[in-house]
């Protein structure tokens, strides 16, 4: 069964109503369990509004908050750490837009938050819903691994 290392950096100094870390780490190793077949490394980061708006100006050219950036590991042949892990890449999660975003969709912030690291799994691994033909596959994939975490389908 593989393996996978998950270095969850809190870049907020109030987690109130934020997924425990025990949670978090469940949730990947689900999802991962379900979507790779070898040992892999990932770094998530919990982030405020100032500084993921300031990577999605940098890295997307838009200056506003978003709920998730998926950075994936640009290694041609997939790079390995020294333990034999792959070595994903990062997600950075916005606190305050998750927060928001499930007070609007009437939705807790626990399935939201569980969507979105899915939803930057899944790009981690090249997944890509801006094509057409993914973008149904890239859904179904989160729909499935959500129920499969006790979750609803968090399109409806």
């Amino acid at each position: 069964m593989p393996r996978h290392e998950l270095d969850i950096q809190w870049c907020v100094k109030d987690r109130t109503h934020l997924p425990n870390e025990e949670l978090i780490r469940h949730w990947v190793n689900v999802s991962l369990g379900e979507l790779v077949e070898r040992d892999v490394e990932l770094c998530l980061r919990i982030v405020d509004t100032g500084e993921i708006q300031s990577l999605n100006q940098q890295y997307r050219r838009k200056d506003k908050p978003t709920n998730v950036l998926s950075f994936p590991n640009d290694c041609i042949d997939g790079c390995v750490d020294e333990n034999g892990r792959v070595l994903l890449g990062d997600i950075v999660i916005c606190k305050e837009v998750v927060v928001s975003e499930s007070t609007t969709q009437e939705k807790s912030v626990e399935a939201h938050f569980a969507h979105l690291l899915i939803h930057g799994l899944l790009h981690l691994q090249g997944h890509d819903h801006s094509v057409d033909d993914q973008a149904n596959k890239m859904e179904a994939i989160e729909i499935d691994l959500m129920k499969n975490l006790g979750y609803g389908n968090p399109y409806e």
